[in-house]
């Protein structure tokens, strides 16, 4: 380490102390400070409580500012929590980080080496290593899967750990993960946070950096994504989608390492490929990294109500193209009784204990075991057998000094082979910035809590490799079973700190690689669909707010609500379901929530600006759903979302990459409101008109300046509709967004079809040139409706082109 700094009384730390018979990651069993910690303490310590509330709201307001959340399993599947991050990081030295990962590197292998028994030739359970009984017992256990062989020969790629220091200070391993392993991207954004509330070089310079681990593993995906023998194939991460509780993560991770992150209905198999429906037709995909639950992977063969999964998936995987970081059926490894049986499975395989030793766990389906925890059931955890919590979390049904909820004893013997006993481990515990209900961040202590740590390892061609640091589970209390998020506990960042400055990896090419400049990849179907509907949107909702704008404007103006201008454009709304009679109209609210969930479905091609900008709008609005008045109130309401939405529409014009993703988006905005521009002059322009229809078209199209401007004399119908229909220099106009239409066509894949336009250019052209020629007074209803007709054909083209 450095050298230390000289003593200062660490005044911070005055009301932390160790607890009795519990470990502490700052002080040893002999009550002395770490010197691993003792650096960073001693800086700490001298700052003033109000200096830690600003670092720490520093921290903060970059996870804002970034949009990390995590979904909060309630009614509402797109609900969202703030990240809840524990501001001072849990500090590990690198030598105990060495020896931590050579235990789990031997895990790993005993782990692979388990799987591929259990999924080939059985011996552990011909044998009486493993009970047929559980194993077949398991949700997780994929008959299916039997006998096939992944490609690349390899079951396990990417595994977590929760481990957990013992009173005695040795490190126990608490869970396996290896089903659909999270937190990976969650640990980047915590470094990151992390990184600016302690920005100062120590301990940044002594830090091990976690770039290099996810280098490497982006690095075995691409060669295995060829071990099917196709040099096309591609990488990508498979989600369950939005509603996923770290689907944040997922897209994060996508951005990070430059993969597509697909959904279940992104895939098709054919001829035993697995291909990624695009724009430009299907591409194949040679990995996925599944994020998905194995048994919803593949409705076919797996679950058949799976709405999430691909038919054909276990097709693709049994032929050899397909592979997948874990293969299916990895999750039977995760069960809590399998950690019964794997210390003996290490004797038997390896012939070696296990280095680092899993929590110890009995199954109470044998005779001798399910004595041992009847009678020892006061200080167990026990809970279900087939269960992947883990043993502090909620599913931990008896845990010691809680009033049970029915006789421990009577319930193992009762229901046996479906229970575990866990040995009641006292969690190590670490420092916590401790607020009570109602404080400011500078009224909080520091406090002991208790933490797991959560280790990830990816395979490799030079074999296993771990990220120098991860994810911390900090309780909320002094209570071990409050770590889970969901119950309100929260995360650190893990330090892995060197004696001596650390190379500095990054993802970034080394200077003296020659440049070269990345190709923007393929845009899947669905994705182009969310971005076309998600232009469409946001452009019908800005046309929603201007058009409730004029109305409650003028009815604050006139007092009237039988004014026949008030009838015209109450019944105009009233077409779309927007009912005026709401200040804040339920069905504005439903256009909102459905660009935002077009946004929250692409946020891996989504910049965090544009996210926070349409999440800011969707929460103004709501805020304001019950609050304002009609009239004057209203208008101002809307005024405001008007200036939200059109921000939000500035970002996306101005700082999106012009990638095929974003021709979509702007086709979509094209149409929508070419098509809003023809219904308003349908509706407001027609001969039985009220007086001041023509002045309220010119208003909802933005377009009042531009007219007086132009034409120096009151409105008629044929400056209006010159002006809204025919100037082509007018961004609000059916002409100018034609052709942009047609740009944006031209542009896209099998644009010319054997020489000729495609259909879509076919269909978009002729308007182009009608309108190009067509004088104001020509222009009447029935040309606009029919006009509604080919644009409502143009959207069914692009969709049978490119969005299916």
């Amino acid at each position: 380490m450095p050298p230390a700094l000289p003593d200062t009384e660490p005044d911070l730390f005055a009301d932390y102390a160790r607890l009795p018979g519990v470990a502490d990651e700052v002080f040893d069993g002999d009550g002395r400070m770490r010197p691993v910690w003792q650096r960073f303490v001693q800086r700490f310590a001298r700052l003033t409580p109000a200096e830690v509330a600003a670092r720490f709201e520093r921290g903060n307001q970059y996870l804002r500012d970034a949009g990390v959340y995590f979904r909060q399993y309630s009614g509402d599947p797109m609900a969202e929590r703030d990240w809840p991050l524990s501001h001072i990081p849990v500090i590990l030295h690198d030598s105990e980080w060495a020896q931590i990962c050579a235990g789990l590197a031997q895990r790993a292998d005993l782990l692979e080496a388990v799987m591929a028994d259990l999924y080939g030739p059985g011996k552990l359970v011909s044998e009486g290593h493993l009970p047929a009984s559980l194993i077949a017992a398991s949700p997780q256990w994929l008959r299916p899967m039997v006998g096939v062989e992944p490609p690349g020969g390899h079951y396990l790629h990417l595994l977590a750990f929760e481990i957990g220091r013992s009173p005695d200070g040795s490190w126990l391993v608490l869970g396996d993960r290896m089903q659909a392993p999270s937190g990976a991207g969650f640990a980047l954004e915590n470094r990151m946070a992390t990184g600016r509330i302690f920005p100062e070089r120590f301990p940044r310079a002594y830090i091990h950096r976690l770039a290099g681990f996810f280098g490497e593993f982006k690095a075995a995906m691409a060669g295995l994504a060829q071990a099917g023998g196709d040099p096309a194939a591609r990488a990508a991460i498979l989600t369950p989608g939005p509603s996923n509780d770290t689907y944040y993560e997922q897209t994060y991770i996508a951005r990070y390492l430059g993969l597509m992150l697909l959904e279940g209905e992104d895939l098709l198999v054919e001829n035993g490929e697995a291909k990624v429906r695009t724009i430009e037709g299907p591409q194949p995909i040679g990995v996925l990294w599944r994020r998905i639950d194995a048994a919803f992977a593949d409705p076919l063969e797996l679950n058949a109500e799976s709405r999430i999964g691909t038919p054909g998936l276990v097709e693709a995987v049994r032929a050899g193209n397909l592979a997948l970081v874990n293969a299916l059926g990895s999750g039977v490894l995760e069960m809590r009784a399998m950690m019964a049986f794997l210390p003996r499975i290490s004797e038997v395989l390896t012939g070696k204990p296990l280095t680092l030793p899993n929590i110890a766990t009995w199954w109470c389906g044998g005779a001798a075991e399910r004595a041992y925890v009847r009678e020892n059931a006061a200080r167990m955890l026990i809970g279900p057998a087939l269960s992947s919590d883990l043993p502090f979390d909620v599913a931990a049904q008896a845990t010691p000094g809680a009033k049970p909820a029915r006789d421990p004893r009577a319930w193992i013997e009762a229901e046996g082979g479906a229970l575990v006993g866990q040995e009641a481990v006292a969690l190590s515990t670490t420092p916590a910035w401790v607020t009570a209900p109602g404080e400011t961040l500078a009224e909080g202590r520091i406090l002991p809590r208790p933490m797991t740590i959560r280790v990830f390892a990816a395979r490799t061609p030079q074999g296993w490799r771990f990220m120098k640091g991860g994810y911390a589970r900090i309780g909320h209390s002094g209570d071990a079973s409050a770590l889970a998020m969901q119950k309100g506990g929260s995360v650190a960042d893990v330090w892995i700190v060197s004696d001596r400055p650390v190379p500095q990896i990054s993802m970034s090419p080394r200077p003296d690689e020659p440049f070269r400049r990345a190709s923007p990849g393929v845009v899947p179907a669905r994705a182009a669909d969310n971005l076309y509907w998600l232009g469409r949107y946001v452009e019908r909702t800005e046309d929603a707010i201007r058009l409730i704008r004029a109305y409650h404007l003028r009815l604050a103006a006139t007092d009237n609500p039988a004014d026949p201008l008030l009838r015209r454009l109450r019944a105009f709304l009233s077409g779309y379901g927007i009912d005026v009679a709401q200040p804040m109209p339920e069905a504005l609210l439903h256009r909102i929530g459905a660009a935002r969930l077009c946004a929250a479905k692409v946020r891996d091609r989504f910049s965090v600006d544009g996210w926070a900008a349409i999440t800011d709008l969707d929460r103004t609005a709501r805020s304001t759903f019950s609050k304002i008045e009609p009239g004057d109130d209203a208008a101002r309401a809307m005024g405001i979302l008007v200036r939200k939405i059109t921000g939000f529409s500035g970002l996306v014009q101005d700082n999106m990459y012009r990638f095929q993703g974003w021709r979509f988006l702007s086709m979509g905005r094209a149409l929508e409101r070419a098509d809003a521009l023809t219904a308003l002059l349908h509706g407001l322009t027609d001969a039985e008109a009220p007086e001041g229809a023509l002045d309220l078209s010119v208003e909802v199209a933005d377009s009042v300046i531009t007219h007086r401007r132009r034409y120096s004399v009151e409105t008629s119908r044929n400056t209006v509709v010159d002006l809204l229909a025919l100037d082509a220099d007018n961004p609000r106009s059916i002409l100018f967004q034609i052709r942009a239409l047609r740009e944006q066509a031209a542009a896209l894949p099998g644009a010319m079809e054997n020489g000729r336009l495609a259909p879509l250019s076919r269909a978009i052209v002729p308007i182009d040139a009608l309108l190009s020629v067509t004088a104001p007074e020509r222009i009447r209803p029935a040309h606009l409706l029919r006009l509604r007709a080919q644009l409502s054909g143009i959207s069914d083209l692009i969709t049978a082109a490119y969005l299916r």
